[in-house]
């Protein structure tokens, strides 16, 4: 496969009304024309930055070797958290040491990092309050550009990572908890990863909490999912099995458990917010062993 080395991909959380990733943009191509940028997303949360690295998580693979991904959420700018730029498998990542990276660079066996000490590598004047501008789209560029990762700053023994969404297997129980809300309403689960054989029986294969890796059998039409004090019965492929305007839960496209509404909103219907508690109660897992 041929790599990608002016591939940008940016993900942050500066919305689409300000200046800022236009700016940001401005300087990767003064610095790199050569250039091809790609939005992930601007819209996570302001400040979120567990949503920024559950996002980058699910998104990141799907790119070319080479990627470089530009990520600012950064809510300590100017403060004593370290600038940072990763290089692991065939990506290279730019942001802040506050977690935003930990939970992808989580899926390489190993990385190599620096903190971005070499200021002849950041503009000119570098602002107290936009980092994104002054230091990592400069980074990004350097390194789209064919610049080694060493020649940034100095080598990093470690990330800072965040804690890690809760998803514990008790039993016939699987507790977990909302991680993101899209657009459209749904909630999507930090239960996961859940893969079909067919509709009727699935996988559960932990990501996240300490069964990760672990595989637990599911029986799709007799599992129940319990949100808000709300229960739904049977896990569904698509959006289009319930009636309009009712709850359904589901196999999202990441392979988490998703709850929504068929041309609805579920955190609406249900008043859910990032964080809340979801339960997965998931029959015998003895006789769903023997299915």
């Amino acid at each position: 496969m041929t790599t990608n080395p002016s591939l940008i991909a940016i993900l942050t959380d500066f919305g689409t009304e300000d200046i800022y990733t236009g700016v940001m943009k401005g300087v990767i191509y003064n610095l790199c024309p050569d250039a091809h940028i790609v939005n992930i997303t601007h819209m996570i949360e302001p400040q979120n930055v567990r949503q920024a690295a559950f996002a980058l998580l699910n998104a990141y693979n799907y790119f070319p070797k080479g990627t470089v991904f530009l990520v600012v959420v950064d809510p300590g700018v100017g403060s004593t958290r370290r600038p940072i730029a990763v290089r692991a498998g065939d990506y290279a990542f730019v942001g802040p040491d506050n977690g935003v990276l930990s939970y992808t660079l989580a899926q390489f066996e190993r990385y190599d990092g620096v903190e971005l000490t070499n200021t002849a590598y950041h503009l000119s004047a570098v602002s107290y309050t936009f980092h994104g501008r002054d230091i990592f789209a400069p980074i990004a560029a350097r390194l789209a550009s064919g610049i080694a990762l060493e020649e940034l700053g100095s080598p990093l023994s470690s990330v800072l990572g965040l804690p890690q969404p809760e998803l514990l297997v008790s039993g016939r129980r699987v507790s977990g908890e909302v991680v993101d809300i899209d657009r459209f309403g749904n909630l999507i689960t930090s239960i996961g990863h859940l893969r079909g054989v067919t509709p009727e029986r699935l996988s559960l294969t932990p990501v996240f909490g300490e069964q990760t890796g672990m595989s637990v059998p599911v029986r799709a039409t007799d599992a129940v999912v319990t949100v808000h004090g709300e229960n739904i019965t049977g896990l569904n492929t698509s959006y289009s099995e319930m009636p309009r305007g009712e709850l359904i839960a589901l196999v999202g496209s990441a392979a988490y458990l998703e709850i929504a509404v068929n041309q609805g909103s579920a955190a609406r219907r249900l008043d859910v917010a990032i964080g809340d508690r979801v339960e997965l109660a998931i029959g015998d897992i003895d006789a769903a062993i023997r299915y």
